[in-house]
């Protein structure tokens, strides 16, 4: 099997329409990468929800960041920070049935018993749900740092 290419000008034609698709990275924090465009978009829109499910909940401290220039792994990280075990748990369960209803699977989560650090990961996006000191002692905004912090409110 070759290599389907579709002749220098054809190439040139189709880059073009590529380039003038995408955003440009000053205009909004949806760059190119291993996910579409439209993709990208409807994470950083899911991410915006969760923070503000967080925010609705009375959590602290809620940023989002944009985390695909540096991991493939995943493009958006939550954080959040409960007062209690009780209010954790109501933020995680309200990202859980948002997240599902959006037909987003939840791949994983960790935490929930123990109720001091929760992560529900869907794949595009993680969420971190913190006590207080666990959010201090373990400064994921500092390690993951080099993410360009969104500012999810205008999504």
């Amino acid at each position: 099997m070759g290599f389907l290419s579709f002749g220098v000008e054809e190439d040139d034609r189709l880059s073009a329409l590529l380039a003038a698709a995408a955003p440009a990275a000053t205009d909004s924090p949806v760059f190119a990468g291993s996910t579409s465009p439209r993709r990208q978009r409807v994470a950083l829109e899911r991410a915006a929800a969760c923070a503000r499910l967080c925010e609705e909940n009375k959590a602290k401290d809620v940023i989002v960041l944009d985390t695909r220039s540096i991991t493939t792994e995943f493009d958006f990280l939550v954080l959040a920070t409960g007062n209690s075990r009780r209010q954790l748990h109501a933020m995680a369960e309200e990202i859980d049935d948002h997240m599902q209803g959006e037909k987003e699977a939840r791949l994983g989560i960790e935490g929930y018993e123990s109720c001091k650090w929760i992560i529900q990961d869907y794949g595009d996006i993680v969420v971190h749900l913190f006590d207080t000191f666990s959010r201090d002692f373990y400064r994921l905004e500092d390690l993951w740092g080099h993410g360009k912090q969104v500012n999810w409110q205008k999504y």
